[in-house]
Order: structure tokens, then C-alpha cells, then sequence
């Protein structure tokens, strides 16, 4: 068992807009974004599932076509190997869990 507190974790900026901080489990990765007004996410797709929820603010998500828009209590789950795309409409927050761990995001 531990306790994190995000604040002793070092924020990074993936991609233009998007600044997140990592957290991962032996198992899952959790990510803390926040996410600039206006920053396209660009479509793409990868072999964890996701699971993403909106805190603050309107993301505009498009998962295999299917585009909505998501406010705070929105939740997304995406399946493996799913394209999908985003637009940050005002700025956001955003969680994403991946299972299994994103080795890359490490």
C-alpha cells in the first residue's frame, strides 16, 4: 500500500497543451492532465484499455467516429486498439487509466 501526493510529482508536457502527471500501480497507470484551451490531441490508438473522465471544464473526444462532447462526470472507455482523437474546448482537466501499465509513460 502507498500514498501519493501529486504534488511531489514533476509535471510534463506530452504534446503541446497537454501537461500530466503520472501515477502508476503494479498493474494500471493513472494520468493527471491538464490540458490547455484549444490543444488537439492527435488521433491515434495503442494496445491498453482506457477508461477517461472529465473533472473541469469540455473535451471533445472521438472514439472510431463517434465524437462527443465531455463535461465534468463524463467517462469514456475505450477499448484496446480503438482510434480516437481529441480537442480541449475550454481548458480541462482529465483523468485517464490505462490497464496495463503504459511503460512508455514511465
Amino acid at each position: 500500500m502507498s500514498f501519493i501526493d501529486l504534488n511531489n510529482i514533476e509535471e510534463k508536457e506530452i504534446i503541446s497543451g497537454y501537461n500530466v502527471r503520472f501515477v502508476h500501480s503494479e498493474n494500471m497507470t493513472f494520468a493527471f492532465w491538464k490540458v490547455k484551451e484549444g490543444a488537439s490531441l492527435p488521433e491515434h490508438s495503442h494496445f491498453h484499455e482506457q477508461v477517461a473522465c472529465v473533472v473541469e471544464g469540455e473535451f471533445e473526444l472521438n472514439i472510431e467516429g463517434n465524437k462527443q462532447v465531455c463535461k465534468p462526470g463524463s467517462v469514456a472507455i475505450i477499448p484496446p486498439n480503438a482510434k480516437h482523437s481529441g480537442k480541449a474546448i475550454t481548458d480541462c482537466r482529465l483523468i485517464d487509466t490505462f490497464y496495463p501499465v503504459r511503460e512508455d509513460y514511465k
